[in-house]
């Protein structure tokens, strides 16, 4: 799977493209058809008083032209990236059960 990773309002360190390549790329073990991973990780803005505030997204291109997507704001970028990879994980589970016929809904 490639992983593109975009910093908006912040500069992208090493740690956290490892970090974000880990838990992204982990997804892999719950579904290895993924095509591509877009993720952008940043701030919101420059400018909150009662601290920074990160988001996290993450668009995943599947077959059958699907894409999963899913995002988080949180006071802590690394918790806001596990957020995403656990709405993820669902989201693949989901789209399993589909691509078999079972959906439950």
């Amino acid at each position: 799977m490639k992983i593109d990773i975009k910093g908006t309002n912040m500069e992208l360190t090493e740690a956290i493209k490892d970090y974000v390549n880990e838990k992204i790329g982990g997804l892999e073990k719950f579904f290895d058809n993924i095509i591509e991973a877009k993720v952008d990780v940043g701030k919101t803005s420059n400018h909150h008083q009662k601290g920074d505030v990160f988001r996290a997204e993450v668009n995943l291109d599947v077959p059958e032209k699907y894409v999963l997507r899913a995002e988080a704001t949180r006071e802590d970028l690394y918790m806001a990236i596990n957020e995403v990879k656990d709405d993820l994980q669902r989201q693949i589970k989901k789209y399993k059960e589909k691509m078999r016929g079972n959906v439950k809904f």
